[in-house]
């Protein structure tokens, strides 16, 4: 695979980007640049407009409304054109499962009218490349969630996109594969391949991501690279207690213990399953916690995350 450099005009320019099905606006006016060789994400739990945006900027389903562009063209006259440069990666796979890992590879390409000593030189560098040599002749269906999704991620290569598009791309799969997973993107997106993520994983954005946009509703309510977002909306660390009692102020309720808990934070998130302190140094907040008398039955200590920006800007988690 060929190196890539970065720089020059953004791949894609949205704006005012809106999509609607009937009267329900699954992408309601939204503003996005990508630009050459970043890694970009969009952040939200299910429902927040993430797909239709990928579906739009995959140039496989018309905007409502607004502008969009990609590599300066417009999807709506120029939809082959710009599929010719893009790898996509659904959010289901969509693998041949009576074939061979090789066969699904070597069809694919076949949809790019590729010569096939070509198809056959670019499915045997990406099984390499995916870890997946070995498994070249085994039927698909024998393969595991993770095998299956660099199989997938290999297919999206086969035409040595300029644009990879993610859809969720370790949705279940278990912490190996999705550190796989993440590798094999580490290592396109050093090629000079731009990446466009959708993830409600707030590890893997901040693994992930140059810069992301979080979404809620079809609307986007912050941008910015990770650090920058953890800076603006959270404290520098989080305490996180849990009760397991019924108490006064538990965690369900607004009793005397959270109006406590206020006066140590700068803010507090009452969860049904734990208390959210948002502090600048936890583990001091944490030993006044215990002088005060008020006894977890766990605590932890922990930096703030994404999901803490998220909760903090929608007043929900991202775990579904």
């Amino acid at each position: 695979m060929s190196e890539r450099g970065q720089g020059g005009a953004p791949v894609v320019v949205a704006r005012g980007l809106t999509k609607r099905f009937g009267e329900f606006a699954a992408v309601r006016g939204i503003d996005v640049t990508v630009r050459p060789g970043e890694s970009f994400g969009f952040l939200g739990p299910n429902g927040a407009g993430k797909t239709s945006t990928m579906r739009m900027v995959s140039a496989v389903s018309r905007p409502s409304a607004g502008e969009l562009t990609i590599f300066g063209l417009d999807p709506r006259t120029h939809g082959p054109e710009i599929r010719a440069r893009l790898g996509v990666v659904p959010q289901e796979d969509t693998l041949e499962l009576e074939l061979s890992v090789r066969w699904n590879l070597e069809i694919f390409g076949r949809y790019f009218d590729l010569p096939r000593a070509l198809i056959r030189q670019r499915t045997q560098e990406l099984l390499e490349f995916v870890q997946l040599a070995d498994r070249a002749d085994s039927r698909v269906d024998d393969l595991s969630g993770g095998m299956r999704r660099r199989l997938t991620i290999a297919r999206a290569l086969i035409n040595q996109p300029e644009i990879l598009i993610l859809d969720e791309p370790t949705t279940g799969l278990d912490p190996q594969a999705r550190h796989l997973v993440w590798d094999r993107l580490y290592r396109l997106k050093r090629e000079g391949v731009t990446l466009i993520i959708t993830t409600h994983y707030m590890d893997e954005a901040e693994q992930l991501c140059d810069r992301l946009v979080v979404m809620d509703h079809g609307t986007i309510v912050a941008e910015g690279t990770p650090r920058e977002l953890i800076d603006a909306h959270s404290t520098r660390e989080v305490v996180e207690l849990r009760f397991d009692d019924d108490g006064d102020g538990d965690a369900s309720g607004d009793g005397g213990r959270v109006a406590r808990l206020g006066d140590l934070a700068e803010r507090v998130e009452v969860l049904p399953d734990r208390v959210l302190l948002y502090v600048d140094d936890g583990d001091d907040v944490l030993s006044t916690v215990h002088r005060e008398g008020i006894v977890p039955a766990s605590a932890l200590v922990r930096r703030s995350s994404l999901e803490d920006v998220f909760l903090r800007l929608t007043g929900r988690t991202l775990v579904e």
